[in-house]
C-alpha cells in the first residue's frame, strides 16, 4: 500500500512551499525506483520527477526543475517531493509511484512504467 501524506495545507499561496511525503507500507523501496506525477482538471496525468532507488539519480520535468526536489529515506519507505516557489500552473492532484528496478541508477519517467500508486493528493497554488 502507498500512502500519501502532505505536510503544508491543501492550499498554498504562490511563491509558498509545500512537501508530500509518500510512505510506502507492505513492501519494502529498496531496489524500487520512485517518481511523483500530477493531474490537472481537464489535462492528462504527467510526469514531474522520478528518482532511482539508490537515490543518486534524478530527473525532473523542465516545468518543475530548480523549484521542485525529489528525495528518498529507504530507512523510512518514504519518498519526498519538496516543492518551492509554486505557481498557479502546479495546482493538480499530486501521484507518488513505484515500481522495482534492477539497476541502482535507474529511474523512470512514463506512468505506464509504475505497479503502485498512491492515493493522490490536492495541491491547490493560489492567492
Amino acid at each position: 500500500q502507498v500512502q500519501l501524506v502532505k505536510s503544508g495545507g491543501d492550499l498554498v499561496q504562490p511563491g509558498g512551499s509545500l512537501r508530500l511525503s509518500c510512505v510506502v507500507s507492505g513492501f519494502s523501496l529498496d531496489y524500487y525506483a520512485a517518481g511523483w506525477f500530477r493531474q490537472a482538471p481537464g489535462k492528462e496525468r504527467e510526469f514531474v520527477a522520478a528518482i532511482s532507488w539508490s537515490g543518486g539519480s534524478t530527473y525532473y520535468a523542465d516545468s518543475v526543475k530548480g523549484r521542485f526536489t525529489i528525495s528518498r529515506e529507504n530507512a523510512k519507505n518514504t519518498v519526498y517531493l519538496e516543492m518551492n516557489s509554486l505557481k498557479p500552473e502546479d495546482t493538480a492532484v499530486y501521484y507518488c509511484a513505484a515500481r522495482i528496478a534492477y539497476y541502482s541508477g535507474s529511474y523512470f519517467t512514463a506512468y505506464r512504467e509504475y505497479d503502485y500508486w498512491g492515493q493522490g493528493t490536492q495541491v491547490t497554488v493560489s492567492s
